[in-house]
């Protein structure tokens, strides 16, 4: 099988580019001023003009207006708006916007599952493990991102576990709140694709 890999959380050009010399599939800018990952869409805008086309930029919120995700569409541009399932719902977005709805451990599914969909834990952005059985009954129903708590230590066994359509990491790759470490960012990605090869 493959796996698609999504670095979040980048507020540096050198964790950009740690991100995609690792072979990453998409990366991830935070717009919540609580995180120690925030940026601003211009920051996220500037960072994101080195990423080669085929890696998907995505535009990570949570509980948006609708004013601040216009600025993040007018300015940065994304190809992807991951937010909660109920953000959504209710926001006024382009038809060409990709979308990657949250869906949280613990918490009742949607009626009708999206085609895709993150699974992280019940607190997000603090590296909580999403419920792995949970996850892996939902990634037969859909294609799960799986997140939470994700390290280069433990990717495999996740991967082997849940079978998700692709992982997400950002406080597992840090040295620090809010810095990407490279060859941490590089160790992930490669234990990733090793687990997805078997």
């Amino acid at each position: 099988m493959s796996v698609w890999i999504k670095i979040c959380g980048l507020s540096s050009a050198e964790a950009v580019a740690a991100a995609v010399a690792a072979g990453a599939d998409a990366v991830g800018f935070v717009f919540h001023p609580d995180s120690p990952r925030h940026v601003s869409p211009a920051t996220a805008a500037t960072l994101a003009a080195a990423v080669p086309a085929g890696i998907a930029r995505v535009a990570v919120a949570r509980h948006p207006t609708q004013e601040a995700v216009d600025a993040i569409l007018a300015v940065f541009g994304p190809d992807l708006l991951q937010t909660d399932a109920a953000d959504l719902a209710r926001l006024r977005l382009p038809a060409t916007l990709g979308r990657l709805p949250v869906l949280r451990t613990g918490a009742l599914l949607p009626e009708r599952l999206p085609v895709r969909c993150l699974v992280e834990g019940a607190d997000r952005g603090r590296g909580e493990r999403a419920d792995w059985p949970a996850a892996a009954a939902l990634a037969r129903r859909c294609e799960v991102v799986l997140a939470g708590g994700l390290d280069s230590a433990n990717v495999g066994a996740a991967i082997r576990a849940v079978r998700p359509f692709g992982v997400d990491v950002s406080s597992g790759v840090e040295h620090a709140p809010g810095r990407k470490d490279p060859a941490r960012i590089r160790d992930f990605v490669a234990a990733a694709r090793a687990a997805a090869a078997v």
